[in-house]
Order: structure tokens, then sequence, then C-alpha cells
């Protein structure tokens, strides 16, 4: 598809004026924004940024929650051949220098008081962050900073320009070529300062397209965006696609409302990480724990039958005439006020990806009738590499590479990809470019994994992280760290996990309780605490927690090659982790080299047979302060159990 986003804009414009683009819920009630709207709001804001001074190639900092302005601005920037640079709005101000300064922003545009206040603080080690607009003005009343002004003054200023020179937008749209570079996006950084990823238009666009023919995505679907849009994910599924389909993309209130919003807007088309599908399980299993008797009764019984019948139901096998009743009444009674509950009740197709999925956290979803599925991308990839079809959703693998894409192994057993939705270039560092994209054009993922017998690609950790234990009775045996916290975090009582375990005789773990889960459990049993790190360390709760462990011990046992990663010991951490304290990537992924230096008193005391080890961490609260807070933990050795060995 040979055009730009701008371009795409126009088409909706011209083609469907009225039909809605946009829709932002704002005091409790949804307002609609059409394409025609959004053509001339974009219109607006790129004549009031080139009036400013932004020219072809310059960067453009966006930083806020979804908002119908913010993803104006990031077209309106296009629109002038510069570059849109989302980066993370819950990032502390500290985070933004690298990017911004690496980048050379002069430019920025935000959504409110909190990110004007880190703009204003990065300006210290980024002087030349020149202009400044903000989308919400609560709050800045009285701010006065050089540069410093409300969206609204942008456009009025761009409105003006657009009347003095009516044909400047046009001419600057007319100018855009699908090889221009359409966005740059920061990575999550989990081993290091983020790499500024740019992607042109034909990049994003293609795979863009390509995920829609797959999927069948039109006009008519709907998608709540509630995610960061510094995140791909995000930006592809209510930016790219959006663009490409003209559906419509719903904007929350805020972060608290989303599960409201999910619920009121029924989208068609949803995406989100592991992390969300585990919380909206959790909360489904909190609220089962406060139901009386007989509603749990027939809430098991209905899972029961669904674990069963449901998967095999969605992927479109012969289930026999019974089960389709006992499952229609299940539908009745359980499953569809479940949907309901969750706000997947019109959810047509639904991906999660990000991170790999625990296979019993993505069963429970399909089985239950929702068509969760899995993709494969990166970052690098413009996010679409593999995507599983209807029918062949398995949770083991990551689906079939789809239009446009080839795959292979090498000998490493590391994954290659190549297709027309590559990154064009690291920012400014060619050395890691080269690392990653090779000379006949293959991008190295850095995962681990292989293509099974049915196409489908399955993934098992990312390459650096798979490991084999040395020693001992496991001595050789292959080890696969995501895979075992996955397989924790199905459990409602478990928010995350990091296993150890590469080079050393046995597996031992962290782990952070859900407070939400496990606080809900202990005042049902007349358990009192004054917060997390009280509850953390209550007996009771490690004995809870023992129990989850054993679980996943029993099920690792029955799989010959992953017997050996049963967790041997564990302990429950004092302190939730936090990207604010580098613990964990923006997008909430373990920063398992980080945490295991952070931490080595910890780690040593878990493989020195020690009982308990007291530690002191330095936290970073919200406001940038800093404390400590310490504890003695207790170490737990954990049930572990016979390899179940395989029928021949």
């Amino acid at each position: 598809m040979q055009t730009t986003f701008p371009h795409l804009l126009l088409e909706h414009a011209a083609k469907r004026p009225n039909a809605a683009a946009l829709r932002e819920k704002e005091f409790g009630i949804w307002q609609t924004l059409g394409w025609r709207d959004l053509a001339a709001l974009v219109r607006a804001m790129a004549c009031g940024l080139a009036e400013a001074g932004l020219t072809r190639g310059q960067h453009l900092v966006v930083v806020g929650e979804n908002r119908p302005r913010l993803y104006a601005a990031m077209l309106a920037a296009q629109s002038l051949g510069a570059i849109p640079v989302p980066l993370y709005q819950d990032a502390v101000a500290a985070e933004f220098v690298f990017p911004i300064a690496n980048a050379e922003v002069a430019f920025a545009i935000v959504e409110d008081q909190e990110q004007v206040d880190k703009m204003l603080e990065v300006r210290e080690s980024c002087p030349g962050l020149a202009r400044i607009w903000f989308d919400d003005p609560r709050g800045l009343r009285h701010y006065e900073a050089a540069g410093l002004a409300p969206l609204d003054a942008l456009l009025e200023a761009g409105r003006a320009h657009d009347a003095q020179q009516p044909g400047f937008f046009d001419a600057e749209i007319a100018r855009l070529n699908p090889s221009d570079v359409a966005a740059m996006f920061f990575t999550s950084g989990t081993t290091g300062n983020a790499k500024g990823v740019v992607h042109t238009h034909a990049t994003l666009i293609d795979r863009a397209a390509a995920g829609a023919r797959f999927d069948k995505l039109t006009a008519e679907d709907e998608v709540l965006a509630y995610l960061p849009p510094a995140w791909i994910g995000q930006n592809i599924f209510s930016y790219a696609q959006w663009l490409v389909c003209g559906y419509v993309v719903n904007c929350p209130e805020s972060a608290a409302t989303v599960m409201i919003d999910l619920k009121e807007i029924g989208p068609t088309y949803y995406f989100a990480p592991p992390r969300v599908f585990e919380g909206l399980l959790t909360s489904v299993m909190i609220r089962m724990e406060d139901a009386g008797r007989l509603k749990r009764w027939m809430f098991d019984r209905a899972m029961a039958l669904a674990r069963r019948v449901g998967p095999a139901r969605m992927d479109g096998k012969p289930v026999g005439a019974l089960d389709r009743f006992r499952y229609a009444l299940g539908n009745l009674l359980v499953y569809a006020p479940l949907r309901n509950t969750l706000g997947f009740s019109r959810v047509r197709v639904a991906y999660t990806a990000g991170e790999a999925i625990g296979p019993d956290l993505f069963s429970f979803y399909r089985s239950i009738g929702i068509n969760l599925k899995q993709l494969y991308g990166s970052t690098e990839t413009a996010v679409f590499v593999c995507l599983q079809p209807d029918h062949e959703a398995r949770a083991d693998t990551v689906g079939i590479p789809i239009e446009g894409v080839e795959i292979k192994v090498i000998e490493s057993g590391e994954i290659l990809v190549r297709s027309a939705g590559l990154l064009k270039e690291y920012y400014k560092n060619p050395e890691a470019t080269a690392e990653v994209l090779t000379a006949d054009g293959w991008y190295r993922t850095g995962d681990a994994g292989f293509v099974d017998a049915a196409g489908h690609l399955k993934i098992i950790d990312r390459a650096k992280d798979v490991g084999r234990l040395s020693g001992g009775a496991n001595d050789g045996a292959l080890f696969a760290p995501k895979y075992v916290e996955n397989k924790l975090k199905f459990f409602p009582y478990i928010k995350e996990a990091v296993a150890f375990g590469d080079r050393r005789e046995r597996v031992c773990a962290f782990v952070n309780i859900d407070l939400e889960a496990v606080g809900n459990w202990a005042e049902k049993r007349g358990l009192p605490y004054g917060g997390y790190a009280e509850l953390s360390q209550k007996a009771e709760v490690r004995e809870l927690i023992r129990e989850c462990v054993g679980k996943v011990n029993a099920d690792l046992a029955a799989d010959e090659k992953l017997a050996g990663s049963q967790i041997s010991r564990f302990l429950i951490l004092h302190k939730e982790l936090d990207a604010d304290d580098g613990e964990l990537t923006r997008t909430r992924k373990v920063r398992r080299g980080f945490i295991a230096e952070r931490y080595r008193v910890l780690v040593d005391a878990l493989y020195d047979g020690k009982a308990e080890q007291f530690i002191e961490t330095e936290v970073r609260f919200e406001d940038g302060r800093t404390g400590k807070v310490a504890a003695t933990l207790k170490i737990i050795d954990a049930p572990t159990f016979a390899v179940a060995k395989q029928a021949a």
C-alpha cells in the first residue's frame, strides 16, 4: 500500500466525512469526533506547528494518555514530514532525558499538568526543548514558563497561518512519500538505555494492512485505546490499523474508568498484554470468593465443563450433543454474564502479545467463548510477524507467519525474520542496527524457538535467557525462566515472579503477591495487615503461595523436558517490583539481570540454604522522593515431584 498516514486521513475525510473517527469520554459522556472534523483539526495543528518552526525531519515528543488531540498531534507532525516520538506517560522526568537529548527534540505536545511538570524539569538537562503545548489546562493557569502554551493557542495560530497561506498544508502533504520516516519508538530497554526504533510510513502501513486482512477488519469495528501510546502494540492497533481500516477508536476517561468504559463500548477488536488478562482473571476470582455458596458451586461446575469442551468448541472441533446442551446452558447462566462483566460481549477478535501468556490463562478465556489468540512481533518488526488463525489458537504457539513474512531458525535456535515491516534503523546507533539487521535483510529477533509440524512458531524464551541447570540430579536440564514465571502468574494471588537457575543445580524464585487478591483472601480469614510489606510476610500467606508453587511443580513434573525446572525454594519479596525502581520496563517486563544484581543477597540466601535473610532496599516514590524499606524475609522450601515418565 503506497501511501502515508496523512493521506489515509484525508481519504477517510473525503469518503466518509461524518463517520465517527474517535470518541473520548469526558465527564461521563462520550464525545465523538468525525473524520472531516479530525482532518480540520490536523490541518490547523500542522499549520500551527509550522508557524512555530517545526520542519521536515525534526522530532516532536508526544506524551499522555490516549487522547484525540494527541493523535491529531502525531498526524500533524507527519503532515509536515516531521517525526512524532511518543513517550511513556508514567515515566519519571529523568527517563525523558535520554530520548529528548538523543532525538534533539525542540517541540513537545503533552496531555496535562503532570507531563508539563516533567518537561519543565527536563529542560535543565535538555535546554533545546523550546516549545511545550498542553491539551488539558487544569492546574496550569498560573504557570509562567518560556515557550509554554495551551494547545488551543497553537490551533488558533495554525488557523491564522492557514488563512494567510491556504495552499501550504496541501503542498506539504503532496511532498510526503511512503519511504519518509513516520515515527520513532523507544524500546523498553530491558538491558540498558532504550533505543530509538525508526519506522517509515511504508513499514507501519504494510504490517497494519496485512494484519487487517488476516482478521478481516473493517470500518465497522470498535477499539478501546487504553494502553500507553508509546508502546508500539497500542500504536499499531489504535493508530496504524485505525487509519488503514477507518474503524472507531475509543479513548477512556481515565485509567480508573477503563473497566466501565470497556463494558459501555463493547469493542469488537481487543488487544492487551498478558498482565491485563491476568488482572481481569484475578478480579473475577476475587468476586467469586465473595459470592454465595450456590453461585460458587454453579461457577465451579460450569468452569469444569468449559475447560473440558470450551477450547475444542472454539477450535471448531466436534463436541457431543449432551456437552453442547450443557455448554449452552452454561453460556446462558455463567459464560455470557461473565463475558459481559469483563466487557467482552461483542469481541470478535482478541489478541495478546508483548510476552508469553500462561497456558492455563489462555485456555480460560477461550473456554468461556472469547476468541483470544496470540501474535508474535516486536517494535522492530512493526508488530505483525505471526498470527494465530481462527480455530488454530494454541497456548504453546504464536501462530503462522502472515502475508509478507519469512521466518528461519538458525543453528543456535534464534529466530530470524524478513518482511516489509522491519525497522529502518536504530536512531544514531549504527552498531546496534548492524547487530540486528543482516546484510541480506534478516532481522535477528533474539528469541529462541522453532516451527512445529503444523507450521506454527513456538517461542521458548528470549535466546539469552534460555539456559541449562548445572550439577546435581538435573545436570544439563533445560531452564526457561519465562515459562516457569508465567505458570506462577496464572494464580490470582501471584502478581509477578522472577525465576533463577541458569548454570545452577536447581531453580529458585522471587514472588510478588497480588495485594488486592491476597488482601481479599486475608480479610475473609480475619488476618489484619497494614500494607504490602506486612501482608507478604505473614505465615499464612507464605503457605498459600507455597501451595501455588507446589501446583506449578506438579505440572512441570509431567513434562520430561522441563521437570528439572521445578522450583526448589522461593521467597516473597517485601516490596512490589516497580518500573520506577528500574525492576520492570515501562511495559512491565521483568528486568531479570537487574533484579538478580540488586537483590544478590537474596539470591545467595536462596542457594546457600538459609532460612531467612535481612534486606534493605531503596525505593522511589511517585513524587520523585526516595526512601528505604527493610525486612527479614523467610525462605520457603517448595514441594517437588518425581518426573512423570512419558508412555512409550
